[in-house]
């Protein structure tokens, strides 16, 4: 049987055909639950005349996991497989997004506006005035997700096709929390002159441009060269929408356990476009002793083997100089913050770390440590899952920036409008902080709004509106 949890991410239907007789349901129930399913509803319950016919929607660890399942349901007496599916691979059977018309065309009339002659009036009026395309376009509210698929998820560089998923679920993101209407864009090249010349010639379309899943050090330059290039929001969500949920949630975390950040050690497993941003933003909130690990190990200046980032890195981190593994410098840490890969921290790292100890496993879809792992020895366990307590999840920031950005109808993002991001989350949570609740959920209704607002107020105060 599986060791590990079971998940919606793995669930799958079965539709069972029973014999109809006492018992047989619950034999089913039976063998699921002793394979380590677990059974989230019955669904399509059909009884014949000698049998019965019951969709079954069973929970699972992984796609092993589903076969053995399968397996243990297949060996029983009187039950017959009809069919099953991976319940998410059929969520996106034909994509998860569509584009839907604003306005009715139902009329010769309507139809005379929307399109010629009548449009012709408006396309005049744009041109005489270019900035009008945010009062008379879909610029007023639409993002451009943009991705190479050369570091989606933890997966890695698996390419533009095999992106497209991730794009369309941000696309879908947008819309539900902050209303924001975004296209996904995956391009066939690595090379950043062609994205950011790509990506500059789509501007007159978008209101702002998300980056999304680009690999390290390029994403650094391609986000720099095309917030110099344009009027428009430019953001990196994995650099920068997963630093401001962390440091949002790290706020909160450091009130349970009663440390200030000017105190913390902090040991960060991964120096990539997250492991970077995040780092840049706990340094501004005031962390002074804080240590990259990435494949070759701790990052300092004594190391001849770094990027310009990292180099950058080396040079404003690791104050004493530390070398080794994570196990090497993880001793006596407060924080350890994961944006790496699977299973890279250990139980016994966690013990060696100092008293009510701080473990963020942020990678996806498997984090550097399993939660349960380590329940009775640290104090706050965040994670970047859905179905484990504290999810870091950029959906808590993306679409409320880009809605407060949108609608204050900023040139830029600055790093005072992240900030207030961050605290706006961060105070949503108020009086409800708990060990597992240093965050809100994604569903909670208040974020968006929250974190737009902030958003909103501190480019006006910056001065960044158009």
């Amino acid at each position: 049987m599986s060791s590990k949890t079971p998940s919606p991410a793995y669930s799958i239907r079965i539709r069972v055909r029973l014999a109809d007789r006492p018992g047989a349901l619950g034999r089913l129930a039976v063998a699921i639950g002793e394979a380590g399913g677990n059974i989230n509803a019955l669904e399509g319950f059909t009884v014949r005349t000698a049998y019965l016919e019951e969709d079954v929607i069973v929970y699972c660890a992984n796609v092993d996991h589903q076969q053995e399942v399968l397996r243990a349901v297949e060996a029983l007496d009187g039950v017959e497989i009809i069919e099953w599916e991976d319940r998410t691979h059929a969520l996106h059977e034909g994509g998860k997004i569509q584009v839907t018309s604003d306005i009715k065309v139902d009329s010769m009339n309507v139809l005379a506006m929307a399109y010629s002659p009548g449009v012709a009036r408006v396309c005049t009026t744009i041109a005489e005035d270019p900035i009008k395309s945010f009062d008379y376009t879909i610029r007023q509210n639409t993002v451009a997700v943009v991705s190479d698929g050369t570091a989606v998820l933890g997966l890695g560089d698996i390419g533009p096709e095999a992106a497209m998923p991730v794009m369309e679920g941000k696309a879908q993101l947008f819309k539900r929390f902050g209303g924001v209407d975004a296209f996904p864009i995956c391009l066939d090249t690595k090379d950043p002159d062609e994205i950011v010349s790509i990506v500059t010639a789509l501007a007159p379309t978008f209101g702002g441009i998300n980056l999304e899943d680009i690999s390290a050090p390029r994403a650094f330059e391609i986000e720099e060269r095309l917030t110099e290039a344009l009027d428009i929001p430019v953001f990196h969500d994995d650099q920068h929408g997963t630093a401001i949920v962390t440091v949002a949630g790290l706020e909160n975390a450091l009130k349970i356990v009663g440390k200030k950040h000017e105190d913390l050690k902090v040991v960060v497993a991964g120096v990539g476009a997250a492991g970077v941003a995040v780092s840049k933003m706990l340094l501004n909130a005031g962390v002074t002793n804080l240590i990259g690990v990435d494949r070759h190990g701790a990052v300092h200046t004594g190391r001849d083997d770094l990027n310009s980032s990292k180099q950058w890195f080396a040079e404003n981190t690791n104050p004493e100089l530390l070398a080794g593994t994570i196990t090497e410098v993880i001793e006596d840490a407060d924080v350890f913050l994961g944006l790496a890969g699977p299973d890279l921290l250990t139980v016994e790292d966690v013990r060696s770390m100092a008293s009510e100890p701080i473990v963020f496993a942020m990678a996806n879809p498997d984090p550097e440590i399993r939660p349960e792992l380590i329940k009775d020895i640290a104090a706050v366990i965040a994670t970047g899952r859905s179905d484990f307590p504290n999810q870091i999840n950029n959906v808590l920031a993306f679409p409320g920036i880009f809605r407060g950005a949108l609608d204050a109808r900023a040139t830029t993002i600055t790093e005072n409008m992240k900030l207030a991001a961050a605290r706006a989350i961060a105070g949503v949570v108020g009086d409800d902080l708990h060990p597992q609740f240093i965050v809100p959920t994604a569903f909670d209704h208040r974020v968006a709004p929250a974190v737009a607002e902030a958003v909103r107020a501190a480019a006006v105060e910056d001065g960044v509106c158009r």
